[in-house]
């Protein structure tokens, strides 16, 4: 059996809430690490905001690199949008460096969890298309001329309503999707700048790299990273039921399971891949701007 690409997992599951929050559609966390042939599976945390979360998971992922261990790190939301925001936005070079450096100047997010969200939803639309479009979704007193509570009926010219990476993930909603269930968009919006800072953290910048846009969409090597950050689905795992737990720690629990079994299988690194068949046009799409889901 070949030997295992990543020593330990880390799964996120986020969330845009407003106010600080424990339990069910708030943020969990679980840290699952291999040692000596045995993978140790912490329980799921719940920290009350994405302040505390992502000084926290910061800490951990110091931790582990300077172990010497090989690390997973994915988020359950999009990591890159349709194709054409960030010229429609007039930003210059790597598109999705662009948009991840725009959204970590913007996004304004308290330690008490409020954040702006909406506001630099309504920016964009109004910078890069002059109406509300593409994002969509807020609260009716968030509403505005560049940002509507509900999804346009007229969408026009400009990016397509899913990335080529839906299309792969069955149910995934749209990331221009800012508010309400399944609202990735949102959680995209103030998701990104947290992944941003641990990909730059000063302890951390130099052994990490973010799939697939700084690897390329192909199966993963060993080389000279230490720290992957993936966005992953865990709607795309059928959930065993477990009494008393909340769904997002089971998502997080299972799933962090499953990539460090199809690990230890040597499954995992041909799964960085790009899917048979994909068009080298939307592999080119995937790799400069939209990203891609890793599929345990």
């Amino acid at each position: 059996m070949s030997q295992p690409l990543f020593d330990a997992y880390v799964i996120v599951d986020w969330s845009a809430e407003g106010k600080a929050k424990r339990g069910a559609n708030s943020i969990w966390y679980t840290v699952a690490v291999r040692r000596g042939g045995r993978l140790a599976i912490e329980p799921p945390a719940n920290p009350p905001t994405r302040a505390l979360a992502r000084a926290a998971i910061a800490a951990r992922l110091a931790d582990l690199a300077a172990e010497g261990l090989r690390v997973l790190v994915g988020c359950d939301f999009p990591y890159g949008y349709p194709a054409g925001l960030a010229g429609a936005l007039g930003l210059a070079g790597p598109p999705w460096r662009a948009l991840w450096d725009l959204l970590a100047a913007r996004i304004e997010d308290t330690p008490a969890n409020r954040n702006n969200r909406f506001a630099v939803a309504a920016e964009l639309n109004r910078v890069g298309f002059g109406r509300a479009f593409p994002f969509w979704g807020c609260p009716a007193r968030q509403a505005s001329e560049f940002l509507a509570p509900t999804k346009p009926r007229e969408r026009g010219a400009g990016p397509a309503e899913l990335r080529v990476a839906e299309a792969f993930a069955p149910g995934a909603s749209s990331p221009w999707k800012c508010c309400y269930p399944g609202s990735v968009g949102g959680q995209a919006l103030v998701g990104i700048p947290v992944v941003r800072a641990w990909r730059d953290d000063p302890r951390l910048a130099g052994i990490s790299r973010v799939w697939p846009f700084e690897t390329g969409l192909a199966p993963l090597l060993a080389g000279d990273w230490r720290i992957i950050h993936a966005e992953v689905y865990p709607s795309m795992l059928r959930l065993n039921d477990v009494p008393g737990m909340v769904k997002d720690a089971r998502q997080v629990d299972q799933l962090a399971r499953a990539f460090a079994a199809a690990d230890a299988a040597g499954a995992l690194a041909a799964r960085f891949g790009p899917p048979p068949g994909l068009a080298e046009a939307d592999r080119q799409r995937a790799e400069g701007e939209e990203g891609w889901v890793l599929s345990p």
